[in-house]
């Protein structure tokens, strides 16, 4: 969350193709006439993609990067514009490049546009041209190059993880993307649900996964958030139980007032993976195995919404 207002968000084509079509239809073809056919193509199905939201959802500025290195479809509705939003995608999409190990990016930015992305070290190349009807200028920038680590001496057990794209649509979607991110973790988890959502976290396979990272040793740490903690009790939730049996370990909050706005639901892992769904009600997720930035940026606003948090009532009398 960036100052409360917004926040930044991976995309997938395949689960975000309505809102990422809502701002682009806004911005590109009714406010500055570009034909549809012209907007849609084939590389949004296999594009890196990028969301801002407002912490009820709402889609207000989308960018993309394709598979080839080039940065576009960069949009901010007109009402969020001058506020950061712009500067926020695209420095995403540029953490997004290293980690894929590009070393070259390139646009077509609107020349208008020019001083915008010249301030995040494009540089123009070639002459103007026209595109849509609208005056561009390709701009490119060099990535530096990442160190890379001697492969025989890294101890294949405790190897960071590569990056690998975690998406879902249904029920079954979901459970395996949650899975696959558990089973990545090795001590520490933070769960952000509504109401433990039975049908996800009461899965075996998922309860396990949860308990072995609970067991793996003294640096073991797994803290939920749960805005809504009644039905896990009346309910008798296994997460609940095992909080109760390794109350040193497993810890349970539920946020406060001021925080219950937050539509959305999220866990990530201590090596570098996320999977983030925008609502809590919904299975469409989005997320990565290995992506730092998105999940430090989740575990900043964890953290802030876990020191305000307090530990529910019900929950300490279960432990008397």
């Amino acid at each position: 969350m960036i100052d409360g207002r917004y926040f930044i968000e991976p995309a997938v084509w395949s689960v975000d193709a309505d809102d990422l079509k809502a701002v682009r239809t806004e911005v590109f073809i009714e406010e500055q006439n570009i034909p549809e056919s012209e907007e849609w193509d084939a590389d949004d199905a296999l594009a890196d993609h990028v969301l801002a939201r407002t912490p009820d959802g709402k889609p207000i500025g989308t960018g993309r990067l394709t598979l080839s290195g080039y940065i576009g479809r960069m949009a901010v509705i007109k009402a969020w514009r001058g506020q950061g939003v712009g500067e926020a995608l695209l420095r995403h999409l540029i953490e997004r490049a290293g980690t894929r190990g590009l070393r070259h990016l390139r646009m077509h930015a609107q020349t208008y546009a020019i001083p915008f992305y010249a301030r995040s070290g494009f540089r123009p190349e070639g002459n103007e041209f026209m595109e849509c009807g609208i005056p561009h200028q390709t701009m490119v920038l060099d990535l530096p190059e990442t160190e890379s680590l001697p492969v025989t001496r890294i101890n294949p057990a405790l190897a960071a993880p590569q990056s690998q794209r975690l998406s879902a649509e249904r029920a079954s979607d979901l459970q395996d993307a949650t899975l696959a991110l558990l089973r990545a973790g090795r001590y520490q988890l933070w769960i952000y649900t509504r109401d433990l959502e039975p049908a996800l976290y009461q899965q075996p396979e998922i309860l396990e996964a949860i308990r072995q990272i609970a067991l793996s040793g003294r640096r073991a740490s797994i803290r939920i958030l749960v805005q809504d903690t009644a039905r896990a009790v009346r309910e008798g939730h296994r997460l609940v139980d095992l909080a109760q049996r390794l109350p040193s370990v497993v810890h349970l909050r539920r946020p406060t007032e001021e925080d219950l706005q937050f539509a959305g639901a999220y866990v990530l892992n201590d090596t570098g993976g996320y999977l983030y769904r925008s609502f809590a009600d919904r299975y469409e997720a989005a997320g990565d195995l290995y992506y730092p930035p998105r999940r430090d940026e989740l575990q900043r606003g964890f953290d802030q919404v876990w020191e305000r948090a307090v530990e529910p009532p019900e929950l300490r009398r279960l432990a008397l």
